[in-house]
């Protein structure tokens, strides 16, 4: 019986690209808990460790977007490697200020400046989709890229704890600055992959965020990323209460075992059901298994409860990457994988500054509450959403704002 992930790599060069993305993105699982870990083991305050967090996050959600448009314009690689540069830049300037003892204003100085990082997500998607559009194979090949952002969310959440932790408090984020800056340069030299610039892009300016569909999409994964946000800063947060902080990483990882697990089996699926339909259900599972996260009481329980609410991430990121690729223009690709993407840095950011006030207040799980109000939020929106998601996925045209 055929493999179907070993099919998709049987492109030229699609080995090449793939594995210089690894290493791009291994600091994505990094950065955030890396801050946060570095921030709270030199300053002791949960608030600014999730704020400078945070404030990364949500500069990375606004830049990102327009990053991703020069790359539809111009191309990955004359884009890629300026945006790099800058990002590296300013990474190193917030680890030196963390060192040095400067102003909290200098640490948030930074964090804005490195929010320049493009999206590497986006720009490996695209390439699989610049393959692989309208086959099976761009199913399986989404599958695979989520399997594997759930294998860089299992090791970098223990790298950068256990470096911050137990070598000194900026080594978290100085190896993800230095993965950032080799992945990235070995990523752009991949040219023969690179997806084509079309023509229509320099002179169309609007933006796909107008199309009502690609707005519903965003607007769940905000929420969805305030889970995800609030489970960094919260497992940390615990597992210091527990007396073992670098535990976190532990129970961080069992979180994306369970979409490891739900990726490679929902990547090997043919459903026929519509794909809105789809994500509906994904979101509803997301929700029900935020509730168990309130009855936690030990790292070993947190853990379990991290896997199964794991179970949803794939499915659910899969299918908001499947909408998009429909939603949108191709020649618009990349902006719109990244506004789906950076829907999930903004709620990682809320979720994160929002739970370190509720942990410095109430105590440490107390920001799993974060948690379970988004999860129902997003089905909300997603519910309330079906209707433009199949309107715009059956749209011959989907340039039109909806």
């Amino acid at each position: 019986m055929p493999n179907p992930y070993g099919e998709i790599f049987t492109a030229p060069g699609a080995k090449a690209f793939s594995a210089a993305g690894f290493i791009a993105r291994l600091p994505l699982s990094m950065i955030t808990l890396g801050i946060v870990t570095m921030l709270s083991e030199t300053h002791g305050e949960y608030w600014l460790a999730g704020a400078v967090a945070a404030t990364f996050a949500f500069s990375n959600a606004l830049i990102a977007p327009q990053v991703s448009r020069l790359v539809d314009r111009y191309g990955q690689s004359r884009i890629l490697i300026p945006g790099t540069l800058l990002t590296v830049a300013a990474l190193t300037g917030l680890i030196l200020a963390t060192r040095y003892g400067a102003p909290n204003w200098v640490l948030f100085a930074f964090a804005v400046l490195a929010g320049a990082m493009p999206s590497m997500s986006a720009m490996i998607r695209a390439r699989w989709t610049a393959l692989y559009s309208g086959t099976p194979r761009l199913h399986t090949a989404f599958a695979f890229e989520s399997v594997v952002d759930e294998v860089i969310f299992m090791t970098g959440p223990i790298v950068a704890i256990g470096l911050s932790v137990g070598v000194f408090p900026e080594a978290g984020p100085l190896v993800a600055t230095v993965l950032l800056a080799i992945g990235n340069m070995l990523f752009a030299a991949q040219k023969a992959t690179e997806p084509p610039v079309h023509a229509r892009n320099r002179s169309d300016g609007a933006s796909v965020i107008r199309l009502g569909s690609l707005q519903v999409i965003v607007l769940t994964l905000i929420a969805i990323g305030a889970i995800f946000g609030t489970a960094e800063v919260t497992a940390v947060a615990f597992a210091e209460g527990q007396g073992n902080k670098a535990a976190a990483g532990f129970a961080l990882s069992a979180y994306a075992a369970g979409s490891l697990v739900a990726g490679l089996g929902f990547g090997a699926l043919k459903l026929r059901m519509p794909l809105a339909r789809q994500l509906l259900m994904s979101i509803a599972l997301a929700a029900l298994t935020t509730l168990p996260l309130m009855m936690v009481s030990n790292i070993a329980t947190l853990a379990v409860v991290f896997f199964f609410a794991g179970l949803a991430v794939s499915p659910t990121i899969i299918l908001s990457m499947a909408l998009v690729e429909r939603l949108v223009p191709s020649a618009k690709l990349t902006e719109g994988m990244t506004w789906a993407i950076t829907g999930i840095s903004i709620g990682m950011a809320a979720g994160s500054s929002a739970s370190g006030w509720f942990i410095d207040v109430l105590g440490p799980t107390s920001g799993f509450m974060i948690s379970l109000a988004a999860g129902f939020v997003a089905l909300l929106i997603t519910f309330v959403g079906q209707g433009k998601l199949h309107r715009g996925v059956r749209a011959p045209s989907p340039v039109a704002a909806e």
